[in-house]
């Protein structure tokens, strides 16, 4: 379809038909009374362009330099001549009968009562929608290092000492105090023991750590901007009726 933007990039531009044959040249555009889009283009056909056609536009596209139109030549040609008013406007009858030629829907009653189009405004508002985006707040990390403590641990630890026991001649030693030679020399010798701690260390598991995360739900307000028509009419001998 032609958009109204596209309009400077037609006019004096080739008009090509459905089968790739050229029509002639767009010379006018004619804006919807309604909607304010393009709704018809006159296109010069004949004899160094001396007649003028019209064609719908709904239809047809902008292709690089050119408009394409879905009709042939011969199609456009044959189209009802339309007595363009100075205003640059179609009457009723006849923009109902170009789109009744066409066989482009053009709403049914255009003409019911005289007036062609529609004389009442359309109002329309914005209303405001609000959604969520889940995007990222932050990141968690678990990290494992190893740190070295002092440890302090109590244990007992023995040795031995060496003490001298002396025990007088009795009846029940006096054989063995005898046993040896009278007089002599002779040593004698104990060997002595002690504890010393030993450390080891093992490593032993103590706990897991995972990292998970809890969702919470908060209230938020949101605040924005919609835009709304109204009507204001100016109405002769009476205050100013808005709506």
């Amino acid at each position: 379809m032609l958009s109204r933007e596209q309009v400077p990039a037609v006019l004096d531009r080739p008009v090509y038909a459905r089968d790739g044959s050229k029509i002639g040249e767009a010379k006018h555009v004619f804006l919807d009374d309604a909607t304010g889009q393009p709704e018809w283009v006159t296109v010069s056909t004949g004899l160094f362009g001396s007649h003028e056609s019209f064609v719908p536009v709904r239809d047809a596209d902008v292709v690089e330099d050119h408009l394409e139109v879905p009709y042939d030549k011969d199609k456009v040609k044959g189209a009802p001549k339309a007595d363009v008013e100075a205003g640059g406007h179609l009457s009723a009858d006849e923009e109902r009968r170009l789109y009744d030629y066409f066989e482009v829907d053009w709403g049914g009653d255009l003409a019911a009562e005289g007036g062609g189009r529609d004389d009442a405004m359309t109002l329309s508002e914005e209303s405001m929608h609000v959604g969520v985006e889940r995007r990222e707040a932050g990141r968690a990390r678990l990290r494992k290092y190893v740190v070295t403590e002092e440890v302090q641990q109590t244990i007992p630890v023995r040795h031995e000492e060496v003490r001298l026991e002396r025990e007088p001649i009795t009846e029940a030693n006096r054989d063995a105090a005898l046993s040896g030679p009278e007089i002599s020399e002779s040593e004698h010798e104990v060997t002595l023991h002690e504890e010393r701690p030993v450390v080891e260390t093992r490593t032993e598991p103590v706990e897991r750590v995972r990292l998970a995360t809890d969702e919470y739900t908060e209230q938020e307000t949101v605040e924005g901007r919609v835009r709304k028509e109204r009507i204001e009419a100016d109405l002769q001998d009476e205050p100013d009726e808005r709506a």
